[in-house]
């Protein structure tokens, strides 16, 4: 199948909007290519060796760019001049677009599955947690928990600042005993994660019929589907146990939105673990969180992006 490939060039600070405004419109899917991962992200040492230097200078040259899939079958043409107008009337929310355009390309579905693996290696996010491509040689160190992952079409490589903030959180909080949410899973790396660590019982759901069969595999290939489920649908309409321990890896707006019915799945010292957050959506978010009886435990913050630890009162 044949691919147009929708290119925005943008700022750091518009990305949450923009990719709202794409998941609204339904496009085959959302990547973003923003330099400053490279500079704010935590890094060991060797790691530099996995960035083929090409790469570095094209990102480190251009602004971040988000690029989205829109197949010939739909009315192209018409839904990139719907991104045009919704991307250039985010100025008038105050948000800073930068060149704010829009660029088509086109590609072949295979190739759009398996360009970006080339930039995609073995990294230890925290103290024990190492995210490993399927595709990839690591040499395991003791005490390493090594997540075998194929995104393929879902969010969630481990390596985005949003990712791994969750990821660390999730090392401090999830013990053996824990029963664990994860919210808008993508590619299950936080639900696999979690699993990991030892939480007996991990539910994994979202509302992308791709992301939760990509999760799924992903759950069966580590080989920790005896206490991971992965589930379609809304948190609130598919679970009706409590957890202790829900994290969310989504956007700011939505983790709004999520503070006012989340804890009627959280045990009473249970802990909510949301990232996603871009600097100026933070106070916005723990307000939220506080309005509908949250306690702030710690705000995280690597790179542009926060994650937000809370308790119920």
């Amino acid at each position: 199948m044949k691919w147009i490939e929708v290119t925005i060039k943008t700022t750091t600070e518009a990305v949450e909007a923009i990719t709202n405004i794409l998941d609204d419109l339904r496009t085959g899917g959302v990547m973003i290519e923003d330099p400053k991962d490279f500079f704010f992200q935590k890094k060991n040492e060797l790691d530099w060796d996995y960035v083929e230097e090409e790469v570095f200078n094209k990102r480190n040259s251009e602004g971040v760019l988000i690029k989205t899939y829109i197949s010939e079958e739909r009315n192209v043409m018409e839904l990139v001049e719907t991104i045009k107008q919704k991307v250039s009337a985010l100025t008038g929310f105050g948000i800073d677009i930068g060149e704010g355009s829009v660029s088509l390309g086109q590609v072949n579905e295979e190739d759009w599955a398996n360009e970006w693996k080339k930039y995609y290696k073995p990294t230890k996010i925290g103290e024990k947690l190492v995210v490993k491509p399927t595709w990839e040689d690591y040499e395991v160190q003791y005490g390493d928990l090594v997540i075998e992952l194929d995104p393929g079409m879902a969010f969630g490589t481990g390596t985005h600042e949003t990712t791994t903030m969750c990821m660390r959180e999730l090392e401090k909080y999830v013990t053996e005993d824990s029963k664990v949410f994860d919210i808008g899973c993508g590619s299950g790396i936080l639900a696999i994660a979690a699993a990991k660590l030892g939480a007996k019982d991990v539910i994994a759901v979202d509302l992308d019929e791709v992301a939760v069969k990509v999760a799924a595999e992903n759950v069966a290939h580590n080989h920790v589907q005896d206490s991971v489920q992965v589930l379609h649908g809304n948190l609130i309409d598919v679970v009706s146990d409590k957890a202790d321990v829900v994290v969310a890896n989504i956007i700011a707006d939505i983790i709004k939105i999520l503070a006012k019915d989340v804890h009627s799945c959280m045990k009473e010292d249970a802990v909510f673990i949301s990232s996603g957050i871009i600097h100026a959506k933070v106070d916005e978010v723990k307000e939220s969180l506080i309005e509908n009886g949250f306690e702030i435990i710690e705000v995280k913050t690597l790179g542009e992006w926060n994650a937000i630890v809370a308790k119920l009162k």
